[in-house]
């Protein structure tokens, strides 16, 4: 069965879906097995690979050493084309929905195509919005796009159900690497009661309490991965709430 197949089997019998986010510009390879054992008795479900700036080929390596440690499907969360790997379960087929670049609307996209085509990897279309979260996050800087603001929350509601109507098979609302604070459960929510199609969430989410607020407005999948890069006692955390909500 398909990665998004599962996603949709696991969210119709009500599980909570959980991904760790590791940026390989600033994961130490020599750490992957301890890091990913971590993660293998975490609440996690998936392994997102991924981040804004990072040098050719560096993706493709570290999911070959992820595989060997972990049975969990792996999804490649792309900054641009180099990033795309067969060596992965899956891919996010992100468009940045929030802004207005062209590139990164369906430039990108296109420039794929030609990897793509000869790859035995799933594609899955995403939407991707970008919102506002007090710091200037690097997707901002890389894309030349700004977030859309939290305040207008009728923004982030039409945008998501734009994308839908577009065929996005997610939808991926993101504060960005390193926000200062989480979206907030009106956002969530909001977006969540104009969807169909299963939400994920992800930045500045940094404590238990943030997760479960996730969960609790709505979210299908929540996205960590600052907070493990700072402290890797979190996943301990993790574990322990997720023995509590089982």
């Amino acid at each position: 069965m398909s990665v998004y197949k599962n996603i949709l089997k696991a969210i119709g019998k009500g599980e909570r879906l959980f991904a760790v986010l590791i940026d390989p510009d600033k994961f130490a390879f020599g750490n992957a097995e301890s890091f990913i054992k971590k993660v293998n008795v975490s609440m996690a479900t998936h392994i997102f690979v991924g981040g804004s700036t990072v040098d050719e080929y560096t993706t493709e390596a570290l999911v070959g050493e992820i595989k060997k440690y972990t049975d969990l499907p792996i999804i490649i969360f792309p900054g641009d084309v180099y990033q795309i790997t067969e060596k992965a379960d899956a891919l996010l087929f992100l468009s940045l929905l929030s802004g207005r670049n062209p590139e990164y609307l369906i430039g990108k996209h296109v420039e794929a195509v030609s990897k793509l085509r000869h790859m035995n990897l799933e594609v899955i279309p995403t939407g991707y919005i970008l919102i506002e979260s007090g710091v200037k996050t690097a997707v901002s800087e890389v894309t030349n796009t700004e977030g859309i603001s939290r305040s207008n929350i009728q923004t982030i509601i039409d945008t998501a159900k734009a994308g839908e109507l577009l065929g996005m098979k997610l939808m991926y609302l993101e504060a960005g690497s390193g926000a200062k604070l989480p979206l907030t459960k009106e956002i969530v929510k909001a977006v969540k009661n104009e969807l169909s199609i299963p939400l994920i969430i992800g930045g500045g989410i940094k404590t238990k309490a943030q997760v479960e607020n996730a969960y609790g407005a709505g979210a299908n999948i929540v996205v960590v991965g600052t907070a493990f890069e700072e402290d890797e006692s979190f996943f301990e955390e993790l574990k322990d709430n997720y023995e509590n909500i089982s």
